[in-house]
Formats: structure tokens, C-alpha cells, sequence
């Protein structure tokens, strides 16, 4: 059998500690992936791994020609790479996983323009709201909160960080009074994520310094873009990111409260797995995204939307288009009263998830 495969497979199945995870990442079977590290073993005189039912470790033998077999194919690979980058431009498919509401109001215009600029690069996109394992599940990048990636072998850079914003509509607010204190949160309906993302207290930093609070909760979501319309219906108070509501502070649909306090804001990152010489089609977009974020107006995801009502480029930056709006609250493709005008009663508690997922922070 092919030397270098049964090493690369030998080292995939050390990484995952499992030959089914090793053959379905490297998209072979389970008795190929078997057959090369018994061929590898077999060359060597020496057994590279102990087996169990129930687990592999390596032996002492195995750990050495790891560490050295490793190197070989990292050296092979950078290699390869640098003829590759010398000669070719960007190409191939491109997997990027991101946050669900993140990624719709944000990666489309991202994409387009470097589409234009690489045509031969197919980016295939995944939104999730849990936590990503880049290597074992395959992505060549991930757009993530701070919070989302802990594994030793990513690399992370900073792209933009987004506040988070108290919100109502005017409709609400004028009929039942504006919060002026945290502590006023807690005599109004709350539209809240679930307590697994944030805790059950919010955290406030204003004028006499830190103020937690537990709102009361009357509709739990675990998906912002829902929050978003639940508040445009003006059934309570919520928290969202400023980017995902910059367009209905600007035209009046939901106003901010609480200005003069402030929750931890969220940063958004980029991640990609930690190598000396990355794939064209990886290191042209990480590039690419650290530019957009750079020059668009809302470089802080929104603040100076929130901030002060208007969305204004700053220092006379053109405006970039927004891809995904959000449209109009969903009630008003029903027939019926507009949200403004609906019901005065209070809205019954109730709790709304998709299943359950080991989510950070559904952005």
C-alpha cells in the first residue's frame, strides 16, 4: 500500500483516537483505514497502537514515529503548498462554519465580493449555533465568538466586536413606560436566550458601576433573529446583537433603552487550524475578511447605530450593502392588526428551542 497514506492515516487515527472517525474524515472505510496501520506495523516489525473494544492508545513505539511521521507530512505538505501558491490561484472548495444569525446578516456581501475576486473557489457554508471542532468536522474556517473555539491547535484573529443592545418598540414603550434602571427590567416582559448562553442574571455596567439583574422571562428562544421578531411584535423587552437591529433603529422600529448602561460585548473572531503555510483558498479569504470588517462603517457590528439612531458611515466611508434585512415583522404577511395594535393582555409564558445543542452564543 501507499507508504505516505498509511502514515496520513496512521496520524488521523492517533488525532481522533478512532479508526471510524479517521476512515470518515479522510473519506475511506473503516477496513481500509484498518489495513493501512496493520500494513504500517507490519513494515516497521512493531506495534504502533494498542487496541481495545472500547478504546486505541499508542504504545511507546507509536508515540515516537508520531512525533517524527507528523513533521514528515507537515514538511511534505508545506511543500506542496508553497509550489501550489507559486504557480496556481486560489481553488477548490472552500467550508467556513459561522453562527446562524451572524452569518446571514453578515457573510453574503463578504462572499460576493471575494467570489468576484476568486471565481475558482466554491465556498460552502454551514451556520450553527454550538461549538465547532475544525479539524474532526472538516472546516477550513470558522467565523466564531471568542467563547466558541478552546482547542490548543486553532489559531484565532480578532475581526470586529459587537455590543449588545437593550431594545423595545415605541408602541411598547410609550404604553408601558421606559426602563431607565436594570432594576426596571423586572417589571417588564423579558424576550430572553436561554440561561445555558448567558446565565439567569444580566450584567450592567452604568454610572454607579455594576448592576445584575434577572429579568423575568415570559418567551425563551435560542435563536436572536426570533427574539428579534417576538420584540418587533411588541411583546416585551429584549437584548439583541446591535448588528442584527441596526436597520430597525434606524427606521424606528425598535429603540434602544438603557443608553447610559452597558453589557459585555461579543467578539467575533475568525479560526482556522494552526499551520506554517495555509491553502491559497484559506489564507486569500481570512485576508479578505480581516479587509471587510476593517472598512465597513458599522466596524463596531453596530454601536454607532444604537448609539445615537443613525446609520452614517463613519469618517465618510461608503455604505455597504446589507444582504439579509430581516424584513418586516412576520405578522404583518398575515392578515390582521399591525403588532402595535395588538392585544393588551400579557403574553403567556411559554419557551421556544430547536433541540438541543451545545450552543455558546446564537449570533
Amino acid at each position: 500500500m501507499d507508504h505516505l497514506q498509511s502514515m496520513r492515516v496512521f496520524v488521523k487515527v492517533a488525532d481522533l483516537g478512532s479508526f471510524a472517525r479517521a476512515a470518515s474524515a479522510m473519506d475511506i472505510s473503516n477496513a481500509v483505514a484498518t489495513r493501512h496501520v496493520a500494513d504500517l506495523e507490519g513494515r516497521l516489525g512493531t506495534r504502533l497502537l494498542n487496541r481495545t473494544t472500547r478504546s486505541l492508545s499508542l504504545t511507546e513505539s507509536g508515540q515516537v514515529y508520531l512525533e517524527r511521521a507528523r513533521q514528515i507530512l507537515d514538511e511534505l505538505e508545506d511543500v506542496e503548498q508553497m509550489v501550489v501558491a507559486r504557480n496556481h490561484e486560489p481553488v477548490g472548495t472552500l467550508r467556513i462554519v459561522a453562527p446562524v444569525v451572524f452569518g446571514l446578516h453578515n457573510l453574503a456581501p463578504v462572499l460576493q465580493t471575494y467570489t468576484q475576486r476568486y471565481p475558482q473557489v466554491i465556498p460552502d457554508v454551514t451556520l450553527v449555533d454550538r461549538q465547532v471542532d475544525l479539524v474532526e468536522e472538516g472546516f477550513d474556517l470558522g467565523v466564531v465568538t471568542a467563547r466558541q473555539m478552546r482547542s490548543a491547535s486553532i489559531v484565532t484573529r480578532r475581526l470586529t466586536t459587537g455590543c449588545m443592545t437593550v431594545c423595545a418598540t415605541p408602541a411598547y414603550l410609550e404604553k408601558h413606560g421606559t426602563p431607565t434602571r436594570p432594576e426596571h427590567l423586572l417589571e417588564h416582559p423579558s424576550l430572553s436566550l436561554p440561561s445555558e448562553y448567558w446565565g439567569d442574571e444580566r450584567v450592567f455596567t452604568g454610572p454607579e458601576g455594576e448592576v445584575r439583574v434577572r429579568p423575568t422571562n415570559v418567551i425563551i428562544a435560542n435563536n436572536t433573529e426570533m427574539l428579534r421578531q417576538f420584540a418587533l411584535l411588541g411583546m416585551g423587552i429584549t437584548i439583541l446583537p446591535s448588528y442584527l437591529i441596526g436597520r430597525d433603529m434606524t427606521r424606528g422600529r425598535l429603540v434602544r433603552v438603557l443608553g447610559d448602561y452597558r453589557l459585555p460585548q461579543v467578539e467575533i473572531n475568525v479560526a482556522y487550524p494552526s499551520r506554517r503555510h495555509l491553502p491559497a483558498k484559506v489564507r486569500t479569504f481570512i485576508d479578505h475578511l480581516v479587509e471587510h470588517f476593517s472598512q465597513t462603517p458599522n466596524s463596531q457590528l453596530g454601536e454607532q447605530w444604537v448609539k445615537d439612531g443613525l446609520a452614517r458611515p463613519a469618517n465618510g466611508a461608503a455604505a455597504v450593502p446589507e444582504a439579509f434585512d430581516g424584513a418586516e415583522p412576520i405578522s404583518d404577511l398575515l392578515d390582521g392588526d399591525h403588532p402595535d395594535t395588538q392585544s393588551e393582555r400579557a403574553p403567556k409564558a411559554s419557551r421556544v428551542t430547536a433541540g438541543r445543542q451545545t450552543a455558546i452564543l446564537p449570533l
